[in-house]
Parts: structure tokens; C-alpha cells; sequence
């Protein structure tokens, strides 16, 4: 069998930054195991597996250990290349059929807007271990249907995080978003984000926390749009409108190879 995959960075305009994701393009359904060897093969944090069906496309995301529910990077991914690889030139509108229902992305100029869950986060009890895992005791922690989230001091102290990956995974939860107002005033807020439980130590640029980090920035701050900078080594820019029960996500991507795979 010979399929190909594309390596899109995601959420960036440069390449070598953003999120690296691979993008494989399939004429149908296979098997699951199949895909997460394909994942795990690429090592990168997310491989996307696209097949069409009725009404637009199957999406799949896994990272290199697991099947993940709802992934920002590798959609957006998965949409440039159906618009800059595919005869999709002319689309208004791609959707896909993915764990979290149906998503939907249209492209902006230069941009690819996402129609996603707003994943709401509740104030929640702080775990014993968090404070030790992070480096720093979180004072007020929050937790949405994915992931902890919890506010920094400032951004000296997020940038600056030395993570235990090993008592962070044995967490109950899919990863922990640390996030503080920015210091910058091009953008609302900075974050960073670990799921070593996921198979993900930090995850460069994550479209799926900031499903959570827009309904909380924006209740904090009292904005309905605001961009946030994941502060990663690579680092990215995620722009995020809340509109109620759904949150829309707008990044940039660039094309970084073309793969063949023969297995």
C-alpha cells in the first residue's frame, strides 16, 4: 500500500514554528491499528487521517500512543492541505466528521477559521500533586471536560516552568493548561501545555485548550475576541471568538514536505 501524508506547521506563518502536524489522505476507512502505527512512525504530536464520506470529510486524530477526542492543530492542518493540495480552491466551507461531531473550517485570506466546542471550565479542588508537578502551587485551578487549567503569577513564571512529566501524567486528566495575562499588548493572554498522559510532554501549539482559554480569558477580561500566544520553544498565535456554547479558532499554516509512505 502506498498513501501520502503531508507535515503542515500549524498556527504560524514561519516555517519551523507553530505545531508541526501530518496530514494523511485516504480513499477510505482502515484499520485503527494501522493508524496508530502511521502516528507513532511520524512521532509528531498529532497525525491526522482524512477520508472522504457523505457531507465532507472523516477526520481521526492520534498522537503517538492514543486516539484523541478533539485536536486545533491537525484540523487546520487537515484543511490546508484540502485547499493548497486538492481541487478544493473554490470551497467556502470544508466539514468533517470527527469524536467531537461535526467541525467546520472556512478560509479567511490568508487565515482558516474553526467552528469548535467551547470547552467551559468550573473551578475544581487543587490535586495534592499539581503544585510539585508544575514547579509553582497554584492557588485557584479550574477544570474543563479535557483538561486542568491553572493561572500562572506571571508570564516570567510560565515561561520559565521546569515540569515532573512523570507526576504530571498520573494525573486523571488529558493535560494541564498554564496560562497568565500577556506582557505583550498584541496579545490578551500567553499559555503552555503538557500531556505527557497523551503521549504529548508539551505540546507546541494546541488549538483544543484554547477551546478553553476563550470562554475564560473572555469572561476574565469581558471580551468576545482576543489572540493568545502559546509560548512554546516553537510558539505560536491562535486567534479565538467566543459565541456562546462554541468557539471559533483562527490560525495560519505552511507546507513543510510531502511523504510517501509504502506500509
Amino acid at each position: 500500500m502506498s498513501v501520502v501524508l503531508y507535515v503542515v506547521d500549524a498556527f504560524t506563518n514561519l516555517p519551523f514554528a507553530g505545531n508541526p502536524a501530518a496530514v494523511c489522505r485516504l480513499g477510505g476507512p482502515v484499520e485503527e491499528g494501522w493508524m496508530q502505527k502511521v502516528a507513532r512512525e511520524m512521532n509528531l504530536a498529532e497525525t491526522a487521517f482524512l477520508s472522504p464520506i457523505a457531507g465532507g470529510y472523516s477526520l481521526r486524530w492520534f498522537t503517538p500512543t492514543v486516539e484523541v477526542d478533539l485536536c486545533g492543530h491537525a484540523t487546520l492542518a487537515a484543511a490546508f492541505v484540502l485547499w493548497n493540495t486538492e481541487s478544493k480552491v473554490g470551497a467556502e466551507e470544508l466539514k468533517f466528521q470527527t469524536r467531537s461531531g461535526w467541525l467546520s473550517c472556512s478560509k479567511k485570506d490568508d487565515w482558516i477559521e474553526m467552528d469548535f466546542p467551547a470547552l467551559i471550565p468550573k473551578p475544581c479542588a487543587v490535586p495534592e500533586s499539581l503544585g510539585e508537578a508544575l514547579g509553582f502551587e497554584p492557588t485557584v485551578i479550574f477544570r474543563s471536560s479535557m483538561d486542568f487549567l491553572v493561572e500562572a503569577p506571571d508570564e516570567e513564571v510560565l515561561r520559565g516552568l521546569s515540569v515532573n512529566m512523570n507526576a504530571l501524567a498520573k494525573l486523571p486528566i488529558r493535560g494541564v493548561i498554564v496560562t497568565c495575562k500577556s506582557r505583550n499588548a498584541e496579545f490578551d493572554f500567553v499559555s503552555r501545555f503538557f500531556a505527557p498522559a497523551a503521549g504529548v510532554n508539551e505540546d507546541p501549539v494546541t488549538g483544543s485548550a484554547h477551546c478553553t482559554l476563550g470562554p475564560y480569558w473572555g469572561t476574565k477580561l469581558q471580551k468576545s475576541r482576543l489572540t493568545g500566544f502559546q509560548a512554546s520553544e516553537r510558539g505560536g498565535v491562535v486567534h479565538v471568538e467566543v459565541r456562546g456554547d462554541r468557539v471559533i479558532l483562527s490560525g495560519q499554516a505552511v507546507l513543510m514536505s510531502r511523504i510517501e509512505l509504502f506500509h
